[in-house]
């Protein structure tokens, strides 16, 4: 007996709207980490810390007075350390590690997402989120660095900063409109990339001759 078609269509799960906006803030605070690790681990301590956002379990840690206490000096030192050629060279190499593990921490620290997926697949995708961030942006300093014999590397540092910042808040806020935001500064990294890189076959030509 095939039963009330109505009671089956009554058994179907609808997906629920506060996991989408979640898993959407996650993305945006994992990539966020790519860009600054440490701006996304000291927002999202902050929000937790005036009850803006509620973080589950061992994660709660980081609204704590000691966990933004020692993020805030890293953050000033990322700050400024990143300002300065060959100083933020050295950042950027151990950015390899904190960024992915910064978009780890931030993704996962979702308590909502937390309890629809699994921890590890939750963790592995702020890694990839975070890393890919990070790498682009470390592929993108050096050709700063040429065109501009180091003098614009402060100022692509600083746009970077608060881009981090903007995405974070974001991200924690309104996660819709974050995630769109990434996507923006993803396409337009990407073309601006790519054109420079016509740019200069396309120069290399004429020098020759």
């Amino acid at each position: 007996m095939s039963g009330n078609p109505s009671l089956r269509m009554g058994k179907t799960q609808a997906v629920d709207p506060m996991l989408i906006t979640n898993l959407l803030g996650a993305i945006g605070l994992g990539a966020s980490a790519g860009l600054n690790a440490w701006i996304p681990l000291l927002g999202l301590g902050l929000a937790q810390r005036f009850g803006v956002v509620e973080l589950s379990g061992r994660y709660e840690q980081l609204g704590s007075t000691w966990a933004l206490a020692i993020l805030g000096v890293l953050f000033v030192i990322d700050l400024i350390g990143d300002k300065i050629v060959m100083i933020d060279h050295v950042l950027h190499v151990f950015g390899l590690v904190v960024a992915p593990v910064s978009g780890a921490i931030v993704f996962s620290a979702q308590a909502e997402l937390l309890s629809n997926s699994h921890p590890v697949l939750a963790a592995g995708a702020g890694i990839a989120l975070g890393g890919t961030m990070h790498m682009g942006r470390s592929a993108l300093r050096p050709v700063v660095s040429a065109g501009t014999g180091g003098i614009g590397n402060p100022v692509v540092s600083l746009i970077e900063d608060v881009m981090a910042v903007v995405m974070v808040f974001l991200a924690i806020l309104v996660p819709v409109i974050s995630f769109f935001v990434l996507i923006a500064l993803v396409f337009f990294s990407v073309r601006w990339i790519r054109k420079r890189r016509e740019r200069k076959a396309q120069a290399l030509p004429d020098a020759i001759t």
